[in-house]
Order: C-alpha cells, then sequence, then structure tokens
C-alpha cells in the first residue's frame, strides 16, 4: 500500500523554521523524505537547523528571508527556481505580534509590522509559489493561522485581525487555485510553549486562565502542531483545500 505521509523528492520551503512550530514542521517533513529549505530572518539560526537535519540524515539547506520584504521574496523564489526547478510545498509560518495590549493603544509602527508580515508576506509568497506551482502542474500552501483568527484573543487585537485574514486568505486562494491542482489550507494552533507565545506563557495569571478554558489541561508543544501539518500537505489529504483546522487542546470546543 502506498505511504500517503511520503514526501521523497518533494521541496518543501518552511518560513519562520528557525525554531518553535517551524523548527518543527521543518524537522518532521524532512523526516518524510521532503528536501526542506529553512527560512526566517537570520541566516545563522537557519543554518543551524539545516545542519540539524542534514545530521539526523534528512535533506536540508537554509536561506534567509524576511517575508515582509518583497525583494526578499523575489530573492528566494529565484533562489529555488535556480537551485531546485521546483516548489511543492510552502507553509507559510513566519508570523510577527510586537504589541500585547489594549486594542486602543495601538501604534502605527506595531499595525504596519504585524500587518506587512501576518498579511501581505503571506499573500506574496503564496503568490510567487503559486506561479511556479501552475506551471509545474501543482502542489501545497500551508499556512499557519491562530484561533485568535475565530476567536479575538485579549490584549492581542492587531494580530488577531491579521490572523482572521490569514484564514480568509486560505480560502480565497484554495478558491481560486484548485482548478490548477493547488490545494490551500490553514492550521490554527491553540497556545503552544514558543518564544513567540512567551508574553502569554510567562504570565503566572494569563497562563492560569488559559489552561482553565482549555480542556486538555496544558499548553502544547511545537512539535503537537507538525503533524497536522504534514498531513495538510501530503497525498492522505489529497482532497482537502480550503480547510482551517484548529489544533488547541479543545479550547474552542
Amino acid at each position: 500500500m502506498k505511504d500517503l505521509f511520503d514526501l521523497t523528492g518533494k521541496i518543501a520551503l518552511v518560513t519562520g523554521a528557525s525554531r518553535g512550530i517551524g523548527e518543527s514542521i521543518a524537522r518532521l517533513l524532512a523526516s518524510r523524505g521532503a528536501h526542506v529549505i529553512v527560512s526566517s530572518r537570520k541566516i545563522d539560526a537557519c543554518q543551524a537547523v539545516a545542519d540539524s537535519i542534514n545530521a539526523d540524515g534528512g535533506k536540508a539547506s537554509a536561506f534567509a528571508c524576511h517575508v515582509g520584504e518583497i525583494d526578499q521574496i523575489e530573492a528566494i523564489f529565484a533562489h529555488i527556481k535556480s537551485e531546485f526547478g521546483q516548489i511543492d510545498i510552502l507553509v507559510n509560518n513566519a508570523a510577527a505580534n510586537p504589541y500585547y495590549g489594549h486594542i486602543l493603544d495601538t501604534d502605527l509602527a506595531a499595525f504596519d509590522k504585524t500587518v506587512e508580515v501576518n498579511i501581505r508576506g503571506y499573500f506574496f509568497m503564496s503568490t510567487a509559489a503559486g506561479k511556479m506551482m501552475r506551471e509545474q502542474g501543482g502542489g501545497v500552501i500551508l499556512n499557519t493561522a491562530s484561533v485568535n483568527g475565530l476567536v479575538a484573543g485579549d490584549k492581542q487585537g492587531i494580530y488577531s485581525i491579521t490572523k482572521a485574514a490569514v484564514i480568509s486568505m486560505t480560502k480565497a486562494f484554495a478558491k481560486e487555485c484548485g482548478p490548477l491542482n493547488i490545494r490551500v489550507n490553514a492550521l490554527l494552533p491553540g497556545l503552544t510553549d514558543t518564544k513567540f507565545a512567551s508574553a502569554l506563557t510567562t504570565n503566572d495569571k494569563v497562563l492560569k486562565m488559559a489552561l482553565h478554558a482549555i480542556p486538555l489541561g496544558r499548553v502544547a508543544h511545537p512539535d503537537e502542531m507538525a503533524g497536522t501539518v504534514l498531513y495538510l500537505v501530503s497525498d492522505a489529504s489529497s482532497y482537502t483545500t480550503g480547510a482551517t483546522v484548529v489544533v488547541d487542546g479543545g479550547m474552542l470546543a
């Protein structure tokens, strides 16, 4: 029987992959046979993850890219086209959340930064990958959104707004790219133990309230998000597109 989770021969780009959820995704996809391009803003951190994957017997390379910068998006896809000639999987995972506080006090810099990365970055990463996928006959795009895109997080206003936009973006791309054999889905993580979420996980009062609302009674480990991504980018989900999969320990239940 065919292994539906086999990614041998696939080229996968994972953004925000130098740590946290992105790193876990990169490691799992590589373990299933994909050549993973590990990307984030800092090349040294990316290279360390790529080297570790290679040392474990996987295939990985590193390329720095700030997804908020259009010229850097163009550069990474020019590199992929030149080096590999294909892109089978794009995981839009890099994100920004520079402001934690009351929505009325959101300043322009925080607003612009969050929108630049979480909306504009995801959009133009997806169009760049999608154009290559259209030429080669198909591919898969996976967006890391958030449960905050469904229920706004307290003191996380602009971040929640951008993640709601990612959910809408996922559906829009899925509708128009389905006829091109390009599937587009989204992962909606709940509270996960990452540096990105440290404003929540290191605040005892906030953490206690959050855990009270999570039926499983604990924060997720980044590895617990990667399995859902593997499903969504593999042939196991070949008839799934436009889906938004919540992985939150039951919080929204």
